[in-house]
């Protein structure tokens, strides 16, 4: 399923062949994992003692490192992403939907035509919120850099290559909720340089 996601997300772009992107996750190599994740009630959401702001993070604001995230959940809510002005919007809850999440890879080899999304959990007060996460990541070795077919020239590309092993242990390096392609983002050249 996931590689079916990719493989519609490269035909959008025009980008040939179809298995761009979808070769990276279904090799033996691949650095993708399975999470399940568990948040229990928390009812000092309705003890007011949240400090006034009424909400409990579950797990904090982020954006996935590897190429794409794949969630299922029961049908507790929680999930929330970023909107691009800043606020947060729940995402509805709804056991029989997966929901996909372009991750910091996938950003990079579109060159920031898809762009990860920022996400965090909320606790419930009341019930348990389950999760089951695969984060499709490619092989240690896989050299990760804006695709060739969608620039134009060098000057355009908006990262530095780097292997999906060097990413991973930038990101062990970082906050949670660090913008953590910033390492890797091509430095605006000046006229006067």
């Amino acid at each position: 399923m996931t590689c079916d996601v990719l493989e519609m997300m490269t035909d959008g772009l025009g980008i040939k062949p179809r298995n761009t992107h979808s070769k990276l996750v279904s090799g033996e190599n691949t650095d993708s994992i399975f999470r399940l994740n568990h948040y229990p009630p928390c009812p000092l959401i309705n003890n007011n003692n949240t400090n006034g702001s009424n909400i409990v993070i579950g797990f904090g604001e982020h954006t996935d490192p590897q190429i794409i995230s794949v969630l299922r959940s029961n049908n507790t809510c929680g999930l929330q992403i970023n909107l691009s002005d800043g606020s947060w919007i729940s995402v509805p809850s709804d056991p029989s939907s997966f929901f996909f999440n372009v991750s910091d890879s996938l950003q990079v080899l579109t060159n920031g035509r898809f762009k990860s999304v920022k996400h965090r959990v909320l606790a419930n007060s009341r019930k348990s919120r389950v999760s089951m996460i695969y984060f499709a990541g490619p092989s240690l070795t896989q050299r990760i850099a804006p695709l060739t077919c969608l620039i134009d020239n060098e000057d355009e590309s908006l990262y530095e290559e780097f292997t999906w092993s060097e990413y991973k242990n930038s990101t062990y390096n970082s906050r949670l909720s660090d913008n953590r392609l910033q390492p890797f983002e091509k430095k605006a050249v000046s006229l006067n340089d």
